[in-house]
């Protein structure tokens, strides 16, 4: 088949993998299209954890016209028995006769077993078509998946002399209302939503996603995480009248305030010290072991300065807003030991675009 055909149709696939956006978690992101003459014969995506996987919607909904038909898909096919069959078995079941993927399955429970299993039952297949755009759609999954960590992404507001509140801490609103929207759209595909304490105790936030449209918001809301090593988490934080689960990791045993809290249905783990704080690289790998792909930092410029300098933050997301706050105003990360021009932090810059009133800039860290 022509390549620019095999393109067109996974690029098709990627669209409908984004459906899942918001509702697949701890599930990759997948969409698949089956072609026979070149015709769709059939679409689907994967809707949710536990749910038929998007090669199964696709096979279901085609029927006999599966047969001798060429399945594009963005991950993978699984060839083990999860919460659902093997993918491979419908497709070899089915008798469809190539099978095209975007990127391999970096779970180890797959990674290229699921093409090898096609190609002994003589299936053609091929990989890599539209790889970078699918690895992006799940690279929080692939993160997980081979370091053992979510991937975080750290969102910021500021003026455009850099200030993210004033020096009293006050900071509604830096940004408008479609730059705010905005946030909630990224808060909703995430795993977690993450703080520290000191914002919790100084803004009583809600930490929700209320993206705004009916498809999102009936998701189900990203597990709220605040790293508090001395145990501050006050009972009456409105966080904790939200819905949703909220998980406090700390540092201390205290048997009495852990059951005020677990009392407001807080969930509790105790994680070691490195220095003065949390250890960030085992706050990070026991996320991961919660199945979290993404992390939404949303945090003050201690946190995110020490997860920056730890590595651990893999794309910043900062909202500039048109106005100036002063130099007496709080600036975006407390990095000590950096004095020179020589260690400032270099970024890569990806993207920007106007949102209302404001400028989105995606960068990330270079190594």
């Amino acid at each position: 088949m022509d390549p620019a055909t095999d393109y067109a149709y996974m690029a098709r696939a990627l669209r409908l993998a984004e459906r899942g956006l918001t509702s697949t978690d701890p599930n990759p992101r997948v969409g698949c299209v089956l072609v026979k003459a070149d015709d769709i014969v059939a679409e689907g995506w994967h809707e949710h954890a536990g749910g038929p996987h998007a090669e199964i919607h696709a096979l279901q909904q085609a029927g006999e016209q599966a047969a001798g038909a060429t399945a594009y898909v963005t991950l993978e096919p699984c060839c083990h028995h999860g919460r659902t069959p093997p993918c491979t078995e419908a497709l070899i079941a089915a008798g469809v006769a190539r099978v095209v993927v975007a990127m391999q399955d970096p779970n180890p429970h797959v990674a290229g077993k699921g093409l090898l299993a096609l190609q002994e039952a003589g299936i053609d297949t091929r990989s890599g078509v539209l790889a970078a755009e699918a690895q992006q759609l799940n690279a929080g999954f692939v993160m997980r998946m081979r370091h053992g960590r979510p991937r975080v992404r750290c969102k910021l507001a500021m003026s455009v002399d850099g200030r993210t509140a004033m020096a009293s801490g006050e900071s509604r609103w830096i940004t408008g209302a479609a730059a705010r929207r905005d946030v909630h759209q990224l808060r909703a595909r995430s795993s977690a939503i993450m703080t520290g304490i000191d914002t919790v105790l100084a803004d009583d936030p809600s930490l929700t996603a209320r993206p705004g449209d009916a498809a999102a918001a009936s998701t189900r809301q990203p597990l709220r995480v605040i790293l508090d090593s001395r145990l501050r988490m006050p009972p009456g934080a409105k966080l904790l009248q939200m819905p949703g689960r909220t998980l406090v990791i700390t540092a201390v045993t205290d048997a009495e305030k852990s059951a005020r809290l677990m009392r407001e249905g807080v969930e509790l783990v105790t994680l070691p010290m490195q220095g003065q704080r949390l250890d960030l690289a085992a706050v990070m790998q026991h996320l991961g072991a919660l199945e979290m792909n993404e992390v939404h930092l949303e945090a003050g410029a201690t946190l995110c300065g020490a997860l920056l300098q730890a590595g651990l933050i893999d794309e910043l997301v900062i909202y500039m807003a048109p106005h100036l706050m002063g130099d007496a105003a709080r600036g975006l990360f407390a990095l000590p030991g950096l004095v020179t021009m020589a260690q400032k932090v270099h970024l890569s810059i990806h993207d920007i675009r106007e949102v209302g009133a404001d400028w989105r800039i995606s960068a990330t860290v270079k190594g």
